[in-house]
């Protein structure tokens, strides 16, 4: 199929339509009523994530319907941690010549699934060939009161909305070829199909000091909301260790379920500083005066490193770059 046929076919799966979208897919923009979109949250949040072959996924761990959906709930997720709700998106694709028409169609109706389940159709994009599969998606989402990573305080505590671990014990298991249980088809369904926690968004925004998505792990994402507000995080090990499903797959991992809680990826949990409980969310943590972050545990307080998924030095998709 051509480019003209390739447009008509993302036209024809991603078209819906969406309050304030004013012109869609078939434009050569996409036309927005902002000023009506916003009128009711006064903020738009708007957030671009890539997903790149050989980086964020293989072709080999998953279907193209997942890569689809995990790409769009990448960046959804990120609108998601900072108190908002995504209204729309746009997507960029770069395939390459071993990208047939039926695989395109699978990674659209992955995406179409991934925007009806957050509310966010797709009203535009672009289409490309190129060297290296990347599926690059844009999303805007509106914000009565958006959360930063800036802002938590000493007193506040450290509540946690998701799981954290699983993804990175799902991509461990699906490398290893690991022999198939319950634990760990709940890990690999964490993986292939993460879910942005939209409402525990929207229920935290309402609170929150501070926020962040869990995308390149616990400890190093805790640290970007430690840097940013100039204060300490203190992770509760024992908090992290209360996960019973974690603990099942990484006791058939022969793995650590505490380094899976907190140097793993992509369980796009959302993490938040406040100085009250959120409804959805429980606690793990502590915000206090100082620096960096630690993890107390039966011995005390022991400072950690941030750990966690570096592109620039973590290298290709391995059980080992994303945990």
């Amino acid at each position: 199929m051509n480019e003209g046929g390739r447009i008509a076919m993302l036209s024809r799966i991603l078209s819906a339509s969406a309050a304030g979208v004013a012109t869609g897919i078939g434009d050569d923009a996409a036309v927005l009523d902002v000023a009506g979109a916003a009128a009711e949250r006064g903020h738009l949040v708007w957030t671009i994530d890539e997903q790149v072959e050989g980086t964020h996924f293989r072709r080999d761990l998953g279907s193209w319907r997942d890569m689809g959906w995990r790409s769009f709930m990448a960046a959804a997720s990120d609108v998601a941690a900072m108190g908002a709700v995504p209204w729309c998106a746009l997507s960029a694709l770069v395939l390459p010549d071993d990208v047939d028409d039926a695989a395109l169609e699978e990674l659209a109706h992955g995406q179409r699934a991934a925007a009806e389940a957050t509310g966010a159709p797709i009203v535009g994009g672009n289409l490309a060939r190129g060297p290296a599969m990347s599926i690059a998606t844009t999303l805007l989402g509106t914000s009565e009161r958006p959360i930063r990573r800036a802002g938590a305080r000493p007193g506040d505590g450290l509540w946690m909305a998701g799981r954290v671990g699983l993804a990175a014990a799902g991509l461990r298991a699906l490398e290893a070829k690991a022999k198939d249980s319950d634990a760990l088809r709940r890990a690999v369904d964490a993986w292939r199909m993460p879910r942005a926690l939209v409402e525990a968004g929207r229920a935290m925004g309402r609170v929150a000091h501070a926020a962040i998505d869990v995308s390149d792990g616990l400890a190093r994402d805790a640290s970007h909301v430690a840097d940013a507000s100039g204060v300490r995080i203190v992770l509760d090990a024992s908090a992290l260790l209360a996960d019973v499903a974690l603990a099942s797959v990484a006791a058939a991992l022969e793995a650590d379920a505490l380094d899976l809680a907190l140097y793993g990826g992509e369980d796009y949990a959302i993490v938040a500083a406040s100085p009250v409980a959120i409804e959805g969310f429980r606690r793990i943590g502590d915000v206090t005066e100082g620096c960096g972050i630690a993890l107390r545990g039966s011995n005390g307080e022991t400072p950690i490193e941030p750990r966690g998924f570096d592109h620039f030095t973590s290298g290709r998709l391995t059980a080992a770059s994303r945990s």
